[in-house]
């Protein structure tokens, strides 16, 4: 807890309020430092695991030979089958905090989904949306936090992550599903911030089906998910929301 000054009534009121933890984690892979990435202190391996998936430089949980994070020093040791490409090129991404990647695909490089797959529900993106909102609401104690989650379509919810970073919860929900064994091809992934251009790509590289967020996307994310055949909805509340790439990809319903 941090002392604090409220105002209030004109006048300052002394009081405490929780922060938000914030954690830089040196990631070295093969004796390599690779990155820093700033995030929230917990569940530390599966964003490790989904960063490295996503980089492209993992595919199983047997890639990894080694798998080591320490909290207190902010340290993350990985040794994994094969090299890491000696000449990488960071791209910084519009992240909070500004999110690193190595690859952002280029538009020749997105592959549209099947088209013979059923229509989405919409009353399944409703009901995921509405779980993660339950879910933040349980066990987050400030904001500042951003949270996703993945799920199917009958509106069952797979996995969530949260952090303080929105790119990091897709990193951490590809960690947490490489590591349990959990296909996320044809998910539908829901977030609560802002859907960018890098949050796009990592979803295309998933098999993910569907991105909704409370918010809106980027013109980039709308571009990726154009070419990759990815339905992305922004601003879903109060049994609403736009559509900004394969509407006919939706079974449309009241919520």
């Amino acid at each position: 807890m941090a002392e604090v000054q409220r105002y209030a009534g004109g006048e300052l009121v002394p009081g405490e309020a929780s922060l938000v933890q914030e954690l830089p984690l040196l990631l070295r892979v093969n004796d390599r430092e690779l990155v820093t990435l700033i995030a929230s202190p917990h569940d530390l391996r599966f964003l490790v695991a989904g960063f490295l998936r996503l980089q492209g430089f993992v595919t199983s949980p047997e890639d990894f030979l080694l798998l080591s994070v320490c909290n207190d020093y902010g340290i993350a040791n990985v040794r994994i089958r094969g090299e890491i490409p000696a000449n990488l090129k960071p791209v910084l991404t519009s992240g909070c905090g500004t999110g690193v990647t190595f690859s952002l695909p280029g538009e020749e490089s997105l592959e549209p989904r099947s088209p013979n797959n059923p229509p989405v529900p919409a009353v399944a993106v409703f009901e995921l949306m509405k779980r993660l909102t339950l879910l933040c609401e349980k066990y987050s104690k400030h904001g500042g936090v951003h949270s996703a989650a993945v799920g199917d379509c009958e509106g069952r919810l797979l996995l969530h992550a949260e952090d303080i970073g929105r790119h990091n919860t897709v990193d951490r929900l590809a960690g947490e599903a490489l590591l349990r064994g959990v296909p996320l091809e044809g998910s539908l992934l829901v977030s609560s911030g802002r859907v960018s251009a890098e949050m796009a790509a990592k979803a295309a590289t998933l098999g993910v089906r569907l991105i909704a967020s409370r918010t809106s996307p980027t013109d980039m994310a709308v571009t990726i998910c154009r070419k990759a055949g990815i339905v992305l909805i922004g601003y879903l509340k109060g049994g609403k929301f736009t559509v900004y790439a394969h509407p006919e990809q939706l079974a449309l319903s009241h919520p």
